[in-house]
């Protein structure tokens, strides 16, 4: 397949993802050659470790290709949404939970869906040029991918406030919030899948090149966030986060996100099960994105954001204050 390379090198399962021109963005037969590969490899008493990288400078992977998920929810063709995340979710289970060292380079962006196929995994590794995000909440949906259990791990408002503002981490901010496990510098990375391969070992590789990570600034602006999250009133969130100078890009998400998904987003987060395993966070999640394309803003956030650009979504409230109880319970009520 053009759009993904799968080889075994020695004692290395390698899973490259080949469509740079787009930020390596995930089309469903790809997830599916993954999962297939993945299964396959799980038997083979060959393969000692699974790595998983994305071609190119710019990015491992910027997320889903939701250009055809689209155009079907415009002809009102749902199932294949529905169909779309159902796989998508099968497969960051079993990344989550798969047997055998399964080990994410991370280069530039690493978002939504590509957060799926990487964070997930036993050993997750960024770089000097890492930065990854969950920033469903500004085309309509909400962090998934099993994105919700990890933010669910985090404390005080923590998660919820990157749910929410889609923030960006850098590599110490993403091992921090515990999206990556180690900063390697790229130069030593082709050296590392060569003696991988070679050996079959991981961790005692992976631990002599690992070396202290940069910070982007979000660890600095904990304390501010934890303050401004300390208050469970999402409803008044834009009023708190106008009053933290340091906290300027939350407030323009804010401002500029979708209001329903916010408020989904935090409804979901609040949920407890969310945190208790990846499983119970994917189900959660697919409650609202099963949902999305017939009754949210996605339709309109990937109009304006993917496909249009204009970057001037037509929400369906003005702002969270606006969104009721009832939308959003009935939005994550389970599914009969």
């Amino acid at each position: 397949m053009q759009d993904i390379k799968i080889i075994k090198t020695g004692a290395l399962g390698r899973i490259t993802l080949q469509r740079p021109e787009v930020l390596n963005s995930l089309t469903p037969e790809m997830l599916f050659a993954i999962e297939t590969a993945l299964s396959t490899w799980e038997n083979d008493s060959d393969i000692a470790a699974v790595i998983i990288e994305g071609e190119g400078e710019k990015a491992f992977c910027a997320g889903g290709d939701i250009l055809k998920l689209y155009k079907q929810g415009m002809i009102g063709n749902f199932d294949y949404g529905k169909k779309f995340w159902k796989d998508e979710y099968r497969l960051n289970a079993k990344i989550f939970n798969y047997s055998k060292p399964y080990i994410a380079m991370m280069q530039g962006f690493t978002m939504g869906g590509g957060v799926g196929i990487s964070c997930h995994g036993s050993h997750r590794i960024v770089s000097e040029t890492s930065i990854i995000a969950l920033p469903e909440c500004s085309i309509g949906l909400v962090p998934d991918v099993g994105g919700s259990y990890i933010l669910g791990q985090l404390n005080n408002g923590l998660g919820e406030y990157l749910g929410i503002t889609g923030t960006r981490m850098g590599p110490a901010d993403a091992i921090y919030c515990g999206f990556a496990d180690k900063f390697i510098p790229i130069k030593h990375w082709e050296r590392i899948i060569r003696l991988i391969s070679e050996t079959g070992e991981v961790n005692e590789i992976l631990n002599k090149f690992d070396e202290p990570a940069p910070s982007n600034g979000l660890i600095e602006l904990v304390p501010s966030i934890i303050e401004v999250m300390s208050k469970k009133d999402i409803f008044s969130l834009e009023e708190r986060l106008a009053k933290k100078a340091k906290l300027t890009f939350g407030l323009s998400s804010v401002r500029k996100n979708s209001p329903l998904s916010m408020a989904a987003t935090s409804k979901m987060l609040r949920i407890p099960e969310i945190s208790k395993s990846i499983e119970e966070a994917l189900e959660i999640e697919y409650r609202f994105t099963s949902r999305a394309q017939e009754t949210t803003d996605f339709q309109e956030g990937v109009r304006a954001m993917v496909i249009d650009k204009d970057k001037s979504p037509h929400w369906k409230h003005n702002s969270i204050k606006d969104v009721t109880e009832r939308e959003l319970s009935a939005l994550l009520e389970p599914i009969n």
